[in-house]
């Protein structure tokens, strides 16, 4: 499948960044122009505009100035430059901190911040609201007919979450319309435990801290909640966006790791997705995983839409934030943008286009340095990124296919993350996901990263480590996508609670025991160091962590517990289901497990690899559309490696940090 171009009329990878062009407005006449030079230069064919501009655009309460903004829209137009431009919604000015204090946020301690930093703000806050929908109105107006004028960039990094009194108000009514009656809610809570129950709707109030951490339902209604406040503050924003100018797309930049969002949920209001991607690469070993998780950030963030997404920004140089600010050595820098281009990045943007004179990011590496000029290592190696760029076209719109998929769930992360119980805070869902992951990263076999919402028909497997919390009809989904054909894979650990994080009766795995064919009646929580194994095929594997104890109800053993009270029991089932086939993993084992059974278990769904073996650190990507595609060979390691083509064909040379792209 091939989707439409980001920007209309510009089937090009968009090549960019952030650029603050307000820090230079009293050199804007040497400056300013003299960056449309270096643009040109560097191959650079987007900027982004105006996300932290509030107080230049608006520096007292309505009196607006967008005479600047105005010059360098034309100066864009002029040097073929697209603007995205950013709401500046991100940083309010001092004046609106000052004149109306209700702006500002409350923390969980209830204590309302002083003005300053960013994202500093209440999304309750009426005034916020009319300030920042006046604001986005204007530039919509303003600038609706530009020929610059490409994407809309809401506000900036979404995260964290406020207390106030507005927000107590607003989280009862999204409660009210939840539940409806406080019995509903009181039994969803389970509030008869330690007389927690509600009586009266005003007694409710957010988890804070101390002393009030608040029941599991709670917590999750509350995380839900916030999510939903970031929904309709975007929605809110977009509102005089999408009805001045429908055909610009508008988005907001996500943060991969950030998990205080429901990131599916959100993505149902994006236009396309677009994330920040930051990875810490090393000076010699270690950047195959590196490599390896931001392949995963990339297709979780991908996965949100299953299509093409922005790499909104990433750094070309030395990441600022970093406890070690550590340069990209050469080759990292197109290494790293063409890696997003594979998981299906149709952009590669950086964040900064101009280093900063001042402020928390002088030092953030960017296009160019306070140097000023073009005779830079940094620079050259955009500029020829910039170049090998222009040649890439064909890929713009290719859809990432992918016939396995890995569900990764907000909403079990946040439930899992707060159990009292398995290994308390060390229970490591996302490491879990990651480590899953792994076996087919290694083996070049791409994988989609899905929500426990979204559909599996397209699908041969489907992998779901451990799903704790089951959704209304997910349970469902699977079984019927087993039962069509599906193989299905679960772990330890899965369908214990449901979306209100209260447990299932009548045995573990809830609504999924007749799928698995199986009865979890216990679980074992390992102490450091402490193992079993799981022996398996004539070999013997060690199992660590969590190991699960359970009955096979229909399904057949095909591994048992090697050691402990439990030896001799299943370790690792199948159930033969309709036309499929659902397995279960009871116990937390190395990679060397996962890489065999995947090894299989692939083979048996038909799932075949571009290569069959493939060096280590080398990683495969596939992008097309059915009838064109492109096979991206990537070697994150700083050594040269040679990936096997197949019988009677030669060999494929990887330098050091190489990609290649082997387009048919």
């Amino acid at each position: 499948m091939r989707y439409p171009p980001i920007v209309k009329n510009m089937p090009h990878i968009l090549h960019g960044g952030d650029y603050n062009p307000e820090q230079w407005i009293k050199w804007k006449d040497t400056i300013w122009k003299e960056d449309m030079r270096l643009a040109k230069l560097a191959g650079i064919n987007t900027l982004t505009v105006g996300i932290f501009s509030w107080t230049a655009l608006e520096p007292e309460e309505g009196q607006y100035n967008f005479s600047w903004l105005d010059e360098l829209m034309d100066m864009f137009a002029e040097n073929g430059v697209a603007a995205i431009v950013g709401t500046p919604s991100g940083a309010r000015p001092a004046w609106m901190s000052r004149k109306y204090p209700e702006v500002l946020r409350v923390n969980e301690s209830r204590v309302r911040n002083v003005h300053g930093e960013r994202h500093n703000h209440c999304l309750s806050s009426p005034v916020y609201r009319e300030k920042t929908m006046a604001i986005n109105e204007r530039l919509a107006r303003r600038y609706k007919d530009h020929p610059a004028l490409a994407v809309w960039h809401v506000s900036n990094e979404y995260s964290g979450e406020c207390h106030c009194p507005l927000c107590q108000v607003k989280f009862r009514a999204y409660l009210k319309n939840r539940y409806k009656t406080l019995d509903a809610l009181n039994e969803a809570w389970w509030a008869s435990f330690w007389s927690a129950a509600i009586t009266d709707w005003d007694q409710i109030e957010s988890p804070g801290s101390p002393g009030n951490g608040g029941h599991n339902g709670l917590k999750l209604d509350w995380r839900r909640f916030t999510t939903e406040q970031f929904v309709d503050s975007y929605l809110n924003e977009t509102a005089p966006l999408k009805e001045i100018t429908p055909d610009i797309p508008c988005t907001t930049n996500l943060m991969a790791g950030y998990t205080g969002i429901d990131y599916v949920r959100f993505a149902e209001v994006l236009d396309v997705v677009s994330w920040d991607s930051y990875p810490q690469w090393t000076s010699a070993e270690g950047n195959s995983e590196i490599g390896l998780r931001t392949s995963y950030c990339h297709d979780l963030m991908r996965g949100l839409k299953r299509k093409p997404f922005m790499l909104m920004e990433s750094c070309p140089s030395a990441t600022n934030w970093r406890p070690v600010a550590k340069l990209h050595r050469p080759g990292i820098h197109k290494l790293q943008s063409l890696h997003a281009l594979a998981h299906g990045a149709d952009t590669v943007q950086y964040f900064q286009f101009r280093k900063s004179r001042g402020g928390p990011e002088q030092h953030h590496g960017a296009v160019v340095d306070h140097y000023g000029g073009e005779n830079t290592r940094v620079f050259r190696e955009i500029a020829d990124l910039g170049e090998r760029l222009k040649g890439l076209d064909d890929l713009v719109g290719m859809d990432t296919p992918a016939e396995a998929a890995l569900i990764h769930d907000y909403q079990t992360r946040w439930a899992i993350e707060d159990v009292n119980g398995l290994l308390q805070e060390k229970t490591g869902y996302g490491e879990t996901l990651i480590e899953h992951y792994r076996a087919f990263w290694k083996r070049g076999i791409p994988l989609d990263i899905i929500d426990s919402r979204q559909s599996l028909e397209k699908y041969r497997l489907v992998i779901a480590p451990m799903l704790y919390l089951l959704r209304e009809g997910a349970a469902e989904r699977i079984d019927a996508f087993v039962q069509s054909g599906g193989i299905f894979v679960a772990t330890y650990a899965t369908g214990y609670v449901d979306e209100n994080a209260l447990a299932f009766l009548g045995g573990f795995p809830g609504p999924l025991r007749k799928t698995l064919g199986i009865w979890c009646e216990e679980i074992d929580a390992l102490y450091p160091g402490e193992t079993n194994t799981v022996e398996w095929e004539g070999k013997s594997y060690r199992a660590f962590d969590l190991c699960e104890l359970i009955h096979e109800e229909g399904a057949q053993v095909l591994g048992v517990y090697g050691g402990d009270f439990y030896a001799g029991t299943p370790a690792l089932t199948v159930h033969r289901r309709g036309k499929g086939r659902a397995y279960f993993l009871a116990a937390r084992t190395g990679r060397d497990f996962r890489d065999d059974f995947y090894r299989w278990l692939a083979a048996e769904a038909g799932i075949r690899p571009r290569f069959e073996e493939l060096p280590e650190g080398v990683s495969v990507q596939v992008r097309g559309d059915g009838e064109e595609e492109a096979v991206f060979l990537m070697n994150f390691t700083n050594e040269k490696k040679q990936v096997q083509a197949g019988p009677g064909k030669a060999g494929i040379d990887l330098e050091p940090f190489e990609v290649k792209i082997l387009q048919s």
